[in-house]
Formats: C-alpha cells, sequence, structure tokens
C-alpha cells in the first residue's frame, strides 16, 4: 500500500477533484478511483478525509490509500501537484502539528524517535513521550518552579504585605523538592538518552590480541576475520549490537603497533579518532603473552589522551584460568576468554554498569542531549537561585528562576529558536 498525504486549506478540494466525491464524511473510509485531471483512472483505493483542527497537523488533511507500486503514486503525485500542492519538506507535517499546538517539541521529536528505535525497549520509551509522558514531567517541574518565583516577586513587588520569603518554611521546603524533582528527572533523562543514542565502545590493543573474536563473540557471528595471523584488521569495524535494550556500537579497531605500511598506518590512526569519541575503551592484552612494552605504550597513549579504559587479560583458557572481573587502583581488569565466549556475560554486566544503564525501563521516555544539555542549565540556575535566597537577594534569586523557567521551556517548545526547530524537523523522513 502507498498512501499520499495532502495538508492545507485547499485539501479537501483536491480529494474531491481526484476521487469525484460528492460528499467527504470526515473520518470515513470511502473506496472508490482515483482520477487524473482529464478524467482517467489512475488506481483505485481508499480516501480518507480529516478535517482540521481535529488532524495530525491540525488543518485540513485528505489522505489517497492505494496500491505502492511507484509508477502509480508518482502519476497520483503529478496530479496533486497539478491542482496546487508542493513536496513536503522533511518533518513538515510533524511541524505543522507543533506550530498548531497539536504536540510540543517534546512530542514531536519522539515521533522521529519511535520511527528510528532499535530496540523494543526504546519503541516504547518513544511511545510515552509521543504521548506526553515526558512533557508531562517536565511541566510538573515547570509549575513548581512558577510557584515559588512568583511568590518571591510578590514578596518584592508588595512590600507592604510584608512576606518573609527568608522566613518561609513552605518555600524552602518547595524550593528543596524542587530541587530533588529536577535531579530526578535527569537522571530519568540520561536513561532516556541511552536508548536513544546507545553506547560506543572501543575495542583497542596490539595485533592478534583479540579485538575481532571480542567483536564476534559479542556480535553473535562471524562479523570480523579471526586467524593467527597479526594485523589482520586494517580497518576499524563498527557492528551494531543490543544488550537487554541497550544500543551498543562496538568499534573494532586496527592492532596498534609501529609500522610502515601505509594501509595498517592509516587504520592506526582511525583507531585514535575512534578512540575520541568513544564512551567506553577496552583495551585487550593477550594474557598468555603477558604485559609488555607494546601495551605499556597504549597504556602511554590513552593516558596521554586523559582516556578512561578498561582492561580485558584475553586468552585465559590458554593459562587454565577463570573469568573474573576486579579493580585495581582505580581500573577495572576483567579476564575472558574471546574465543569461547568465557567472561562476556561479565563484560556485557559491566558495560551496562558503567553507563548507569537500567533495564528496567517501566515509565521511561526517550530524551536527547539538548534535553539534558536544558536539564543542566535550570538545575545550575535553580541552585544558584537557593544559594541568593540564603543571603536575602531575593531579586537575583527571581532572576535566576526566569533563567532556570526559560531552559526548562525549551525542551517542550515554548522557547525555541527558529534554527533549533530547523534543525529537529529538518531530520524526519518525508511524509511525517
Amino acid at each position: 500500500m502507498g498512501i499520499v498525504r495532502v495538508s492545507g486549506p485547499q485539501a479537501r478540494s483536491m480529494g474531491e477533484q481526484l476521487t469525484r466525491l460528492s460528499e467527504c464524511r470526515p473520518r470515513y473510509a470511502h473506496y472508490g478511483p482515483f482520477y487524473d485531471s482529464e478524467g482517467q483512472v489512475l488506481d483505485r483505493g481508499i480516501s480518507l478525509y480529516f478535517p482540521g483542527p481535529h488532524s495530525y497537523t491540525g488543518e485540513d488533511v485528505f489522505e489517497f490509500q492505494g496500491h505502492g507500486g511507484p509508477v502509480v503514486l508518482n502519476l497520483l503525485l503529478k496530479s496533486v501537484f497539478k491542482l496546487g500542492a508542493r513536496p513536503a519538506q522533511p518533518g513538515e507535517f510533524t511541524e505543522r502539528a507543533f506550530l498548531n499546538d497539536k504536540m510540543d517539541l517534546a512530542q514531536a521529536e519522539a515521533v522521529a524517535d519511535l520511527i528510528e528505535s532499535t530496540t523494543e525497549q526504546a519503541a516504547l520509551a518513544a511511545t510515552r513521550s509521543l504521548s506526553g509522558a515526558f512533557s508531562s514531567r517536565i511541566q510538573t517541574l515547570l509549575d513548581s518552579l512558577i510557584y515559588i518565583r512568583l511568590y518571591i516577586e510578590a514578596a518584592l513587588d508588595f512590600p507592604e504585605e510584608e512576606i518573609d520569603f527568608l522566613g518561609d518554611s513552605e518555600l524552602a521546603q518547595r524550593m528543596q523538592q524542587l530541587r530533588l524533582d529536577v535531579a530526578s528527572v535527569k537522571q530519568s533523562v540520561r536513561q532516556g538518552k541511552l536508548l536513544r543514542e546507545g553506547m560506543s565502545v572501543v575495542l583497542l590493543g596490539q595485533p592478534n590480541a583479540g579485538k575481532s573474536s571480542l567483536l564476534n563473540a559479542l556480535a553473535g557471528d562471524d562479523t570480523a576475520i579471526v586467524t593467527d595471523v597479526a594485523g589482520t584488521t586494517r580497518d576499524v569495524l563498527q557492528q551494531a549490537i543490543h544488550l537487554d535494550g541497550l544500543p551498543l556500537n562496538i568499534i573494532d579497531t586496527a592492532g596498534l603497533r609501529d609500522t610502515q605500511d601505509v594501509v595498517e598506518a592509516e587504520g592506526v590512526r582511525r583507531a585514535w579518532a575512534a578512540v575520541e569519541q568513544a564512551d567506553r575503551v577496552l583495551l585487550l592484552i593477550d594474557a598468555e603473552r603477558g604485559f609488555d612494552h607494546g601495551d605499556q605504550a597504549i597504556v602511554d597513549a590513552l593516558d596521554r589522551h586523559s582516556t578512561n579504559f578498561d582492561y580485558l587479560w584475553n586468552k585465559i583458557d590458554r593459562l587454565g584460568q577463570a573469568p573474573k572481573i576486579e579493580k585495581k587502583s582505580g581500573q577495572w581488569h576483567l579476564s575472558i576468554s574471546a574465543s569461547l565466549g568465557e567472561g562476556i556475560d561479565l563484560l556485557s554486566k559491566h558495560l551496562k554498569e558503567a553507563m548507569g544503564y537500567k533495564q528496567e525501563t517501566e515509565g521511561l521516555f526517550i530524551a536527547r542531549q539538548r534535553h539534558i544539555e536544558s536539564l543542566e542549565a535550570a538545575s545550575k540556575a535553580i541552585e544558584c537561585a537557593a544559594d541568593q535566597l540564603s543571603v536575602g537577594a531575593g531579586e537575583l534569586a527571581a532572576e535566576e528562576l526566569r533563567q532556570a523557567q526559560e531552559s526548562m521551556s525549551q525542551i517542550t517548545g515554548e522557547f525555541s529558536s527558529d534554527d533549533l526547530l530547523g534543525e529537529i524537523f529538518s531530520r524526519f523522513c518525508i511524509g511525517k
């Protein structure tokens, strides 16, 4: 099936001309032919009319649901364009829904996130955001913040009322509760961002340390070529997997060593470029060979990059050792056998804990980096407001709360620049 959707004030008249319907009943499925401007039948299918504001975009919407072949759909599109319609921009239907107050910005983003979901957990979280769960949490924070701000401003504007906001225990309690609630929402937002964006993990080590074997063990298939020849991997390999709903982008890199081979040297350069962007770096060491100067050179380079990493002692099966995990001098050491899959469960659990991922996603919503940044800015302003209140600087406290309110309102789009809106909706697919 293929769908052509038209939105705007002329949608109904265009629909009536192309279907020859004498009456378009709202939200009623009409089956019949679709005509071109010369009266020739292009296809037969279902037509639906949704009058505004009770439609997805808030405008009049007409849908033609016909056969999904590209040729017949193109003929139908040409007929619609001939009547004055134009092709929609990416995300324009959802943008119109936002501009017509059918949804806020967080809900609009959730539409794209639902489409792009790679796990069931992410899809469910996006659905909750689309239904308004995230926006509701933000609005609750805003209501509390606005109450405190108005209370302080009233004390400043009407001094004759002798409102003592410094000695008001209720105000202090409300401020403390607001800080706790913001912290709780920030934690949920971080979880939501993890569900949406996942985690980038780089496998680093000398040639033949077992990086490709580990990639295959985590992926569950032979993504990378595994041989006893050192330096088999000469480029960066990426594999997307899921750990209990957490999207994971595993990056297998070329073995790190000094080389005169131009291709291998480029692979080493790309390996370090991947490290710069990684959420986590796993340094694989051949436990049978032991830690040598080559491994030390990599550790020194990681230290120069100020990169946090974990030690993975691989090939423990050759030493007759069992998998384990322990912390030494502030760094994690895991003993595994990538080729036999031993210790992979320990590694998976460690990665989830390192990112603060919780598998229980009940009530969780999808979120983005900009949401975290807005909440961080709001949280910082609220802390400053609390400090100003403690020294009796009511005007400064009220201004900090105003800034916190503005930062929070950017999440739902109440305060958003045109550039931000353009960036968000341009990432949508056509037709949404």
